[in-house]
């Protein structure tokens, strides 16, 4: 009898999985309980297994495929027994890329009218755009024909105005003396500076530049203001931008050479890739938190000295195995847990479910997303024992090899980013769980103590409480048993 071999629903959340890889290929053998392909779920990667012994006659799914939860991926059977109606009732994924190809056909044959209009209408508006385009491009020659031409008027003005001055140096000394200078009064301070606008002054007092001379000096990155102009009242025009270009060459092959540097910025690509089944997940989770979960936050700062000090002393004995900070977080967290059950609780359905044990998640960054292993029965186990089973359980979510008991169930999460370097942050809860513990980076810094200041080793934590269930005192509560653990960390282990 055939054997369905169809995409299993692996974790209580998933509804799609990707095919990754067979196992075995069409005309192998396989036994029951044999692994012959495996899955991405939402959470980890995992092993299908045969549910009937036969040979693999037909694969529907192939490697990269995404499909439904109980979709037929698959059919086992015997050699000569007949699978054509199980093989056709399918209506699997396979036939997926077909239709779209049939559907970008006929989209591809819908657009072409269109399109064909549209090449007809392109040389039209292109030669209505041209004319435009054309009386631009002559304008432009024009306005700066104008403008040189305004700087040679002015060079022919300062050599009139050479020629001026030494016939004036000729006139004896006395008439000069004669000449008193006319004073200014505050009714012709309007005439001065309107006659200055006129001239191309500013009012400001910068020197005045004529517009072709600005444009050059701005090309080529000159400083106006180390420049004489030797046009009317002083006015920097072309002749004098050139000749200062021309007194400074060697500036010229350092910009040239700054334009050619290579762009070693790396250079960025736009594509869309399908979202990974973690990420997919972590999507439809939080939009059910965020959202739903009324979301309150507490932080406090504690002092992480005691707790360091202790974690070095248990490293130095022991020989292997180390202590690491977030075992200590953890199991702080663990036995605030236990003192306060009002916190280790879920909203359910208009009611409160409080947890007979403490399970804590411990969130993992891994490719693709983020899981949250499961530490069981956390309050009831050591400071070494915690450390051995978490970082077991750390091991296998970067590999992708924690089976579902693994990371379903946490009654309460941790999140620690102080290794990266994160002061503070808020952490979004993972519904029904009612909190979660956002825990950054442990620096030195200058605290008053008994009155003086000393440096000192403080951690901010950041608690996210689900308002349904945690109160404010009763979190505040919570964080302060917490504190109380890491700072005086005897009572953890006594």
């Amino acid at each position: 009898m055939a054997t369905k071999v169809v995409m299993a629903q692996l974790s209580p959340t998933m509804e799609e999985g990707k095919l990754i890889e067979w196992k075995v290929k069409e005309g192998d053998e396989v036994a029951q309980g044999d692994v012959v392909a495996e899955i991405e779920t939402d959470k980890a990667n995992m092993e299908v297994e045969a549910l009937g012994s036969g040979v693999l006659r037909k694969i529907l799914v192939e490697a990269g495929q995404t499909v439904p939860v109980g979709e037929l991926i698959g059919v086992i059977a015997d050699p000569d027994e007949d699978i054509d109606d199980l093989v056709a009732s399918a209506g699997n994924g396979a036939s997926a890329p077909a239709a779209k190809e049939e559907e970008a056909a006929e989209g591809e044959a819908a657009e072409e009218a269109p399109a064909a209009e549209e090449a007809e209408e392109a040389p039209a508006a292109e030669e209505a755009e041209e004319a435009p385009a054309a009386e631009e491009a002559e304008e432009a020659p024009a306005a700066e024909e104008a403008e040189e031409a305004a700087d040679e008027e002015e060079e022919d003005e300062t050599h009139e105005e050479a020629a001026a001055a030494e016939a004036e140096e000729a006139e004896p000394a006395a008439e000069q003396e004669e000449e008193a200078p006319e004073e200014e009064t505050p009714g012709r301070e309007p005439e001065r500076r309107a006659a200055a606008r006129a001239e191309g002054e500013p009012e400001d007092g910068r020197p005045k530049v004529s517009p072709v001379a600005r444009r050059i000096a701005a090309e080529n990155d000159l400083d106006l203001s180390s420049i004489e102009g030797s046009g009317p009242g002083g006015r920097i025009v072309k002749a004098d931008v050139e000749a200062a270009l021309e007194a400074a060459p060697e500036a010229a092959p350092e910009r040239e050479e700054a334009a050619a540097a290579p762009v070693t910025t790396p250079r960025l690509e736009s594509r869309v890739e399908e979202a990974s089944q973690m990420r997919k997940a972590i999507a439809r989770r939080l939009v059910q938190s965020i959202g739903p979960v009324p979301h309150f936050f507490l932080t406090t700062e504690i002092d992480m000295g005691r707790a360091l000090e202790l974690r070095a002393d248990l490293n130095a004995r022991a020989s292997e195995g180390k202590i690491g900070v977030t075992d200590l977080l953890l199991k702080a967290t663990a036995e605030a847990l236990a003192r306060h059950p009002e916190v280790n609780a879920s909203w359910d359905d208009g009611s409160v479910r409080y947890h007979g044990s403490v399970d804590l998640g411990i969130a993992v960054a891994v490719d693709g997303g983020l899981i949250t292993p499961v530490l069981r029965d956390a309050a009831r186990k050591g400071l070494r024992q915690i450390s051995v089973e978490s970082r077991d359980l750390i091991e296998r979510a970067r590999e992708r090899k924690l089976a579902p008991e693994d990371y379903q169930g946490a009654t309460f999460s941790v999140s620690n980013l102080g290794m990266y370097d994160i002061d503070e942050f808020t952490a979004i809860i993972n519904p029904p769980e009612a909190g979660i513990l956002a825990i950054g980076q442990t620096v030195e810094k200058p605290v008053v103590v008994d009155g003086q200041i000393v440096v000192r080793k403080r951690m901010r934590v950041t608690m996210s409480c689900d308002h349904r269930v945690v109160d404010g005192a009763t979190g505040s509560g919570f964080l302060g048993t917490f504190k109380a653990m890491l700072e005086n960390p005897l009572e953890m282990i006594l």
